[in-house]
């Protein structure tokens, strides 16, 4: 089994982080294959970041060329999932509701801790698409901004566990997520301050996106994520030199200058 992971940033070492995250879960025989885009910004920190990101992401995914069996879309509350579905005929899973999806599992209620006070919003509303927001305690603000999660990793898991710890304390949360691919192997330490289970987005969708093709499941094609109508799509960037033709699709989308 082959998974993309593809970062929703261009910053090579939080790519190889999320994917040794990646890793850490797979099964034996699952290969990971980690992806950034050709584009994009450093980081994702709000809506124009994260529609810039979705187009990179997009781009990515259609350059890779060998087979694979799922996506994982690493970027928590960002946009371009539901673009990435119908452009492929395999799984693709969100990190935002691998983690959430997760927690429902595991109990009543969750919160996430994220990066910046200005992504709060964003989360809300993908957890409102994917009709998780009702389970939700609370969306908590680090202060920690995503490249600096690198940067300065002590003062960044220091901010994390303690919006963590309030999370839990005073929001009545049962189990905490997440909120940032670059948080990525922080679980430990926030389940070790709070008592509380831990998700990491990253693992969770790697793990869902096993268990969905081995139950030989993917996206449906009956409404919602049907193909792309085939069009012409003037200046699309930088890999229009493969015919920009959606994988696997059986009818795939015609993308060209």
């Amino acid at each position: 089994m082959r998974i993309l992971v593809v970062n929703v940033n261009t910053t090579i070492t939080m790519t190889r982080a999320i994917a040794a995250q990646a890793r850490d879960v797979a099964r034996p025989g699952t290969e990971i294959v980690p992806l950034t885009p050709f584009f994009g910004p450093e980081s994702v920190e709000g809506n124009f970041d994260s529609y810039l990101a979705a187009v990179g992401v997009l781009d990515r995914v259609l350059a890779y060329e060998a087979p694979y069996d799922a996506v994982v879309q690493a970027g928590f509350g960002d946009h371009g999932r539901e673009g990435l579905q119908e452009m492929c005929d395999v799984p693709v899973v969100d990190i935002t509701d691998a983690a959430a999806h997760a927690a429902c599992l595991i109990g009543r209620s969750f919160s996430v801790v994220t990066s910046l006070d200005r992504a709060v919003p964003q989360i809300e509303d993908r957890l409102r698409l994917s009709g998780l927001y009702n389970r939700c305690a609370s969306i908590r603000a680090s202060g920690v901004g995503v490249l600096d999660l690198k940067r300065d990793r002590v003062a960044a898991t220091e901010a994390v566990v303690a919006q963590a710890r309030a999370a839990v304390e005073h929001d009545g949360a049962e189990v905490v997520c997440l909120g940032c691919g670059g948080m990525a192997g922080l679980d430990a330490e926030v389940r070790s301050a709070t008592g509380a289970p831990a998700v990491d987005g990253v693992t969770a969708a790697v793990a869902l996106a096993e268990s969905l093709v081995g139950l030989g499941l993917s996206t449906s094609k009956v409404r919602t994520y049907l193909p792309p109508r085939e069009k012409t799509v003037a200046g699309w960037p930088l890999s229009k030199e493969l015919g920009m033709r959606p994988h696997p699709s059986p009818s795939p989308a015609r993308l060209s200058d």
